[in-house]
């Protein structure tokens, strides 16, 4: 990322030290030393926590994390629902609070995101894991040196790769330049190998993800975004753009037939066959091709737009999504306890970089390239030599990312060229900006 992150630092006697006074000091100092130390106690009713998150791949986890969490805390029941894979989960969201049945824990992607839900947000500065949280991952859920949510992990999106296909090709490096991946695909078409697996049918794929290197090359992004609100930008006639609009030509010319009616498990099975050579991915793809084809040899690079290899020598790398606490909750210290439980019990720690190959966002959650997989590891050593671009979609307008995939699909169908393209992106910011 571009800007400089902030390391937040908070001790956990400070919480202590808040817990016993709301407590009322000795009178229930055991019932407090179970609270700073991530238990609900033994005294009281069982209170439930309703978790609602859009993560789909780790569903089979948190419901066995739920059994044994509850083990160890029989005064706390966990209801987890999940809203993911495609599905609009912001709107289903809205209609949680809308009709009364608001979560006590939810997702949100911080910046613009956490801004919007802002009312609901119980601040978390003190709680435990707020001081191990690595910079880069402490960013989108900060706010005016306060922390309102626990970033679940790192994530990495680019081209993930069948390493032992492009050997066959004969292609030695991963492209750093548009014209060397088009170089790429035409090796991978002389040897039978459809260079891409295009899953435009996902409009996150197109919406969140892949449009968000446009952006994140910008020679400023947050001063781009700030012109897109105020009238000062546009994305019509901008540089990136078009080149970003020339790398999914690229990959519709030498993809597989139909990308729009493609979606994202077509893509994997596709891939992980070995009939398509790449895929616009992000590393908790590992788990998904581990399921159909063990042990595959891939690696991830970014996606590059132009020809200049170092400003393309960047991944793309953030926070998919951070939990956060309903402030308004009934049972918010309960939910504060299942988030500290997740990032410091054993167990935890072993599902977040063993179960689900998350790169962690906590320093003191050990992980191995071992542990998080073969992409996880790429994309960890992008992040350690500083080669990143952040994220951009959670700094959109609430809803446009939805509308930036229509306009991406017409260009694809050749229902527009890319002015008519580039137009449809700006109206569809415009409506939507606050």
């Amino acid at each position: 990322m571009k800007k400089k992150y902030s390391a937040l630092m908070m001790s956990s006697v400070m919480l202590m030290s808040v817990v016993l006074a709301a407590c009322g000091g000795n009178a229930d100092k055991s019932a407090s030393n179970n609270a700073s130390n991530g238990s609900a106690g033994n005294s009281g009713a069982v209170k439930t926590v309703k978790i609602f998150q859009f993560k789909t791949e780790i569903v089979e986890g948190l419901n066995e994390l739920k059994v044994e969490f509850e083990k160890e805390h029989p005064n706390i029941k966990l209801d987890i629902q999940t809203v993911g894979g495609g599905a609009d989960y912001g709107a289903a969201l809205k209609t949680k609070f809308a009709s009364g049945d608001a979560p006590d824990i939810f997702s949100n992607g911080g910046y613009a995101e956490m801004a919007l839900w802002q009312d609901k947000l119980e601040d978390l500065s003190d709680q435990p894991w707020v001081k191990d949280l690595i910079p880069l991952a402490a960013e989108p859920m900060t706010k005016d040196g306060k922390t309102y949510g626990m970033p679940m992990n790192l994530e990495g999106i680019g081209y993930v790769y069948n390493k032992d296909l492009f050997a066959k090709a004969g292609i030695t490096e991963t492209p750093k330049t548009i014209s060397q991946l088009e170089e790429a695909a035409k090796k991978l078409q002389a040897i039978g190998v459809t260079p891409f697996g295009n899953a435009y049918q996902e409009w996150w794929l197109l919406g969140i993800q892949g449009i968000s290197v446009a952006f994140a090359q910008q020679d400023n992004v947050d001063e781009f975004i700030k012109g897109l609100n105020d009238g000062t930008a546009s994305i019509v006639g901008n540089e990136k753009f078009k080149d970003w609009s020339n790398l999914l030509n690229l990959t519709v010319k030498y993809g597989q037939k139909n990308p729009l009616t493609t979606d994202a498990n077509t893509h994997l099975a596709l891939f992980a066959k070995g009939e398509t050579a790449m895929m616009q991915e992000g590393n908790w793809a590992q788990t998904l091709v581990d399921n159909i084809t063990p042990d595959m040899n891939i690696g991830m690079f970014p996606m590059p737009i132009n020809d200049d290899a170092a400003m393309n020598d960047k991944l793309s790398v953030g926070v998919p999504a951070n939990l956060v606490v309903n402030k308004e909750s009934g049972s918010k210290e309960e939910a504060k306890t299942f988030l500290n439980w997740l990032v410091t019990s054993d167990m935890g720690k072993e599902y977040i970089v063993k179960k689900w190959k998350f790169i962690p966002a906590l320093s003191t959650i050990p992980a191995t390239p071992e542990d998080i997989g073969l992409l996880g590891a790429d994309v960890w050593n992008y992040v350690k030599e500083g080669k990143v671009y952040g994220l951009q979609a959670s700094k959109f307008p609430d809803g446009v990312t939805q509308e930036f995939a229509s306009s991406i699909q017409e260009l694809i169908a050749g229902k527009v060229d890319e002015a008519g393209w580039e137009k449809g992106m700006q109206a569809a910011w415009d409506k939507l900006k606050k």
